[in-house]
């Protein structure tokens, strides 16, 4: 089968790297550095398109429904990064925000030859986890024909779920068939068809911002502190303490005593030192009354 990559920028040379392979250690590292700066603008270009995204994925959480990422390769590999980051940060269940990746969990580690090609791969990748219409797919790759995700991504719409690309050339065929386009256009690679490079770090940057910009869109950060946060190792105790003294301006030592009280709930001590409501119960409810909204739940103590 041949395939054809004419077209496509990213597998285009870069005429400012065509002598890398001349240069001394800090002229390569120059090269890079200069070309990676022309990720940021080319993302900048695409927030409005960002921001829509983040209002259907916030949209579709609260209703229940799931953000599913896609991908092979590096690709893929970026959105389980993204997902699996989601609980630690959020405290989300690790269904919420998934990563899937052509391969499977093999391909985490070692090219999967071929997978990524099959069409059908993807769209039974997604029956597998359930996906139906109130979830929300993220397709990913730099090209923006990879057989694997446009499957999917078919399947997706087929059933009338939410579907996005996030892709770095235009006119692909994942950004025509995807109910909205994230088309970062970053140009060739430093090193020809390396898309691990500008691309991948257009990609991650993209992903960061549609689920961090979701999360807060959930009540899952108060002013700039993550709210939700678990408690897990000794890192994230000493952390859930530092955001409740941030927020609050308590000391250590009673932003630990609450913390205590409340099983190491952030967005409840914090709440609960904010609003001067005595009863831990009393405070749950008017928590959940405003959907973890800490900023909502004190406006509604006030009125």
């Amino acid at each position: 089968m041949h395939i054809d990559l004419n077209g496509l920028t990213t597998e285009e040379r870069n005429e400012n790297s065509k002598n890398i392979d001349s240069m001394s250690t800090l002229e390569m590292m120059e090269v890079i550095n200069k070309e990676d700066r022309i990720v940021v603008v080319a993302i900048e270009k695409q927030l409005s398109n960002i921001a829509a995204a983040v209002d259907v994925i916030a949209k579709q959480l609260r209703r229940g429904g799931r953000l599913i990422y896609i991908g092979a390769g590096t690709s893929g590999r970026i959105g389980i990064l993204d997902a699996s980051e989601c609980p630690p940060t959020y405290g989300t269940d690790p269904s919420m925000v998934q990563g899937l990746i052509a391969g499977g969990a093999e391909a985490l580690f070692k090219a999967v030859e071929g997978v990524e090609d099959n069409q059908e791969e993807g769209k039974l990748d997604l029956q597998k986890i359930g996906f139906n219409k109130e979830d929300v797919l993220v397709g990913i790759a730099a090209s923006g024909r990879t057989p694997y995700v446009i499957g999917a991504m078919r399947y997706a719409n087929s059933i009338e779920g939410q579907t996005i690309s996030v892709t770095c050339n235009t006119k692909s065929e994942m950004t025509r068939i995807s109910k909205i386009a994230i088309t970062p256009v970053v140009g060739p690679e430093v090193i020809t068809g390396s898309t691990r490079m500008k691309a991948g770090t257009a990609q991650k940057m993209v992903l960061n911002m549609l689920s961090t910009g979701a999360m807060i869109k959930l009540g899952k950060a108060y002013e700039n502190l993550m709210v939700d946060v678990e408690a897990t190792n000794l890192k994230l105790i000493e952390r859930c303490k530092r955001i409740v003294t941030e927020a609050t301006g308590v000391s250590r030592e009673k932003a630990e005593k609450y913390l205590e009280e409340t099983d190491y709930d952030v967005k409840l001590t914090i709440f609960l030192i904010l609003s001067k409501i005595p009863l831990i119960e009393e405070a749950k409810e008017i928590l959940e009354k405003n959907h973890g909204y800490v900023r909502k739940a004190l406006e509604s103590v006030k009125e």
